[in-house]
């Protein structure tokens, strides 16, 4: 190898080290903008619908990470959690354990939870989710789910998480990583309804 092939090689592994400190610093500071311990939601984040002026929840069907087949609409009578993550998400992967442990706390209360896995590969996301969460994820690599989105709007990106009231309409749309506290006060809120 020559000295100067040496060199390039050298500048090209700084090069792919600076990048990964660069995104990873984005990340990071996404996760320090939108995360919200104290359950307070900035405006722009976070939509709330009363009951009675709640829009319909666009429709959401599709195969599940573990092969089966799952349509939001057979789900109809219970409040739904649609959760939309992706194993490269850093944000996503942060909420996973929280999002587990609401699940598990309102479930006897009619809960589902539905994850919905955008751009993403299949096996990257069933090996992050193995053992971390028990309820199922539509694997969605194009985001064609989105297409349905009007109102609210579609997410951008990952992670945002909607509430669906037992009737199918939504009653929240959450854009950005939710607080265990947060979520549970809005899951309870919405399966208390009448």
């Amino acid at each position: 190898m020559s000295v100067a092939t040496g060199t390039r090689q050298r500048r090209r592994g700084r090069l792919v080290v600076l990048g990964l400190v660069v995104a990873l610093l984005a990340a990071l500071a996404v996760v320090i903008v939108f995360w919200d311990r104290d359950g307070a939601a900035p405006a722009a984040s976070r939509l709330d619908y009363p009951a009675g002026q709640r829009p319909v929840a666009p429709h959401l069907a599709g195969e599940t990470l573990d092969g089966g087949y799952l349509d939001l609409a057979d789900l109809r009578g219970q409040v739904v959690v649609v959760n939309v993550w992706a194993s490269w998400c850093p944000p996503c992967r942060a909420e996973t354990d929280d999002l587990e442990s609401v699940y598990r706390a309102t479930r006897d209360l009619g809960v589902e939870f539905v994850g919905v896995n955008i751009r993403d590969d299949r096996d990257k996301a069933v090996s992050f989710l193995e053992g971390r969460v028990s309820y199922p994820s539509i694997f969605d690599p194009a985001s064609a789910y989105a297409l349905g989105f009007t109102d609210p709007p579609a997410p951008i990106g990952p992670p945002a998480t909607l509430v669906v009231d037992r009737t199918g309409h939504l009653a929240a749309a959450i854009y950005r990583v939710v607080g265990p506290l947060e979520l549970e006060e809005v899951v309870t809120r919405v399966a208390a309804e009448p």
